[in-house]
């Protein structure tokens, strides 16, 4: 290899080894509230939100989370501010309905058509509301809006994105991200409505796709607990399956279907979510690093044209902080 390719090939992997820590933009956490008169005040959101923006005057586009089932949107606060870092503007619905039992707070998961419709209120809300939500000077780009969604929440913003929800989106999504996404316990028990038909490329999708996936999340987390979190024939691998190109595979190796929640998630729910599903042995921050990395290069690579980083994982998956497999990218 000649010096000036050796020279690139070290500018190359510093480059992307940069996504997959904190970006430079300096951020802030924001929490809205779903006020009681909502139904009569239009610029109110329709369900509480988490949002973590940059605070530094620019243009930003918009990411949304949806979380997955029984758990919060503030699960999921390292990752929203690694996005943010690098300069997007995340927002975590939560789509659950809050309940109290002896002064505790439980999230009550819908059914998966309210869910849908839940996050379709939640992605019309955003174009007349969240502005107003943002620091001074900066700017939502709604003409870059990707969704994202883990475990459940992942089939719930496949299912958006197909065209599930009754009322029309006022938005046009540009990118989807799936991170471990789930569609039932089995095969012959999926949530409703049931969007996997098990062929090659069904999915009527015509933008950019990522599913993110977890070697050990096929796996029981014991004896005792004989259903895995995300079992096979329902899981990444189906998901990714019936994606049209351009779409790409990422599979964590060593990371289970929970790992890239925060370290202390919050009350009850949080502490069981530890408990329920098999996780790595390795520090959860370095799956919340890989997960962030990857999704801030593909959207780099779709948005902004700038596929440099995307095509260094795809050529070396080692380079991430928690280990990938070999990435399956289908290429338009």
């Amino acid at each position: 290899m000649s010096p000036m390719a050796l020279v690139e090939k070290f500018k190359s992997a510093a480059r992307t080894a940069s996504v997959f820590y904190q970006g430079n933009c300096t951020f802030k956490c924001i929490t809205e509230e779903t006020p009681l008169s909502s139904c009569f005040d239009s610029s109110a959101p329709p369900r509480p939100l988490f949002i973590v923006t940059p605070t530094v005057a620019g243009t930003y586009p918009v990411i949304l989370l949806h979380h997955g089932f029984y758990l919060s949107n503030y699960f999921y606060k390292e990752l929203l501010q690694h996005k943010a870092s690098h300069g997007f503007v995340a927002v975590a619905p939560q789509l659950g309905f809050v309940i109290l039992i002896s002064y505790v707070g439980m999230y009550v998961p819908p059914s998966g058509p309210e869910e849908i419709e839940l996050g379709a209120k939640v992605i019309n809300w955003l174009p007349k509301g969240l502005q107003s939500l943002l620091p001074e000077n900066v700017i939502a780009d709604f003409t870059k809006v990707a969704l994202s969604g883990h475990s459940r929440g992942g089939k719930t913003e496949f299912a958006t994105a197909l065209g599930h929800a009754k009322s029309s989106l006022s938005l046009k999504i540009s990118v989807l991200i799936g991170i471990d996404p789930v569609a039932g316990a089995d095969q012959h028990c999926r949530t409703y409505p049931h969007i996997l038909t098990y062929s090659p490329q069904s999915f009527n999708l015509s933008i950019p796709v990522a599913v993110i996936g977890t070697r050990l999340g096929p796996e029981p987390k014991n004896a005792c607990m004989a259903q895995p979190c995300a079992l096979d024939g329902v899981n990444h691998k189906e998901f990714f399956y019936e994606c049209k190109a351009p779409c790409a595979l990422f599979v964590v190796k060593d990371y289970g279907h929970m790992d890239m929640l925060d370290d202390d998630p919050r009350g009850v729910v949080g502490a069981l979510s530890g408990c329920m599903c098999e996780n790595g042995k390795g520090p959860r921050e370095l799956m919340r690093k890989a997960v962030g990395g990857i999704v801030v290069a593909f959207l780099k690579a779709y948005w902004n044209g700038d596929d440099r980083d995307l095509v260094a994982i795809v050529g070396d998956p080692y380079i991430s902080p928690a280990k990938l497999d070999a990435v399956q990218f289908i290429r338009a």
